[in-house]
């Protein structure tokens, strides 16, 4: 594997307890918990020819991975400032909190959908762009598109239509009856609420651009062929869990 051994888990409390004996006294620290970047489930060039292995390694090791180090020091920076708030509530406190607030949402917004996005992803021998038949996901595609391709081609669209920078995504909408969607999001804000993300498809150059250059059609194209449906069959049925 060459990606590194690290976990995705995020802790949901912000401060953990950590407590020490030193001889005959305890001493109790507030340690921060932080996200790390995710294990791969693949190798870097276990996607070529779709994805070639040196734009799986920069976009994984460089831009998921500042994804981490600036929402870390975001929820860091924003605990802070909640407690200087707390003991000096300033307009001038509150602007900082504003503007850290936005650098959560951004790097928050990027590691969450590259979390997605790897795990989207699967080598064309181990069942890349093979829809799991049987599935619920499989049914509910035959009722709503007739058939696999037209869910591909509306979300290529989706894609083709992101001006800039952004993400195309299937998602199951529980606000309608669970049917399916083809949404787009702008750079790097994500899917929320009752929006459960199946499928995501980074359109940012990053994603494309060492290969693909200026054609990112056939990158919209080709990485159909590494889609790991059976991921999105099972968060269809578990509802994003």
């Amino acid at each position: 594997m060459l990606s590194r051994s690290t976990t995705a888990t995020f802790r949901r409390l912000p401060l953990a307890i950590k407590t020490t004996q030193v001889g005959s006294l305890s001493q109790t620290a507030f340690v921060r918990n932080k996200v790390t970047l995710p294990d791969l489930d693949w190798d870097f060039g276990a996607l070529e020819p779709h994805i070639s292995g040196q734009i799986n390694e920069l976009h994984y090791s460089k831009h998921h991975q500042t994804y981490v180090n600036g929402f870390n020091t975001a929820v860091e920076q924003l605990q802070d400032l909640s407690a200087q708030l707390a003991k000096e509530p300033t307009p001038a406190i509150s602007r900082q909190i504003l503007q850290v607030e936005q650098n959560l949402k951004f790097h928050g917004g990027g590691y969450t959908n590259h979390c997605i996005f790897w795990k989207n992803l699967v080598p064309e021998k181990d069942g890349g762009s093979q829809l799991p038949k049987e599935s619920a996901l499989a049914k509910a595609i035959q009722e709503q598109y007739g058939s696999l391709d037209p869910l591909i081609a509306s979300t290529n669209a989706a894609l083709a239509g992101v001006q800039g920078s952004g993400w195309a995504w299937i998602v199951k909408n529980l606000d309608n009856g669970g049917k399916l969607e083809v949404v787009s999001t702008m750079n790097q804000d994500t899917v929320t609420g009752k929006k459960i993300p199946l499928v995501a498809i980074d359109a940012w150059e990053h994603a494309y651009y060492l290969q693909y250059q200026n054609k990112k059609v056939d990158y919209f194209k080709a990485i159909w062929n590494v889609i790991n449906w059976k991921e999105a069959a099972r968060r269809y049925e578990s509802e994003g869990i």
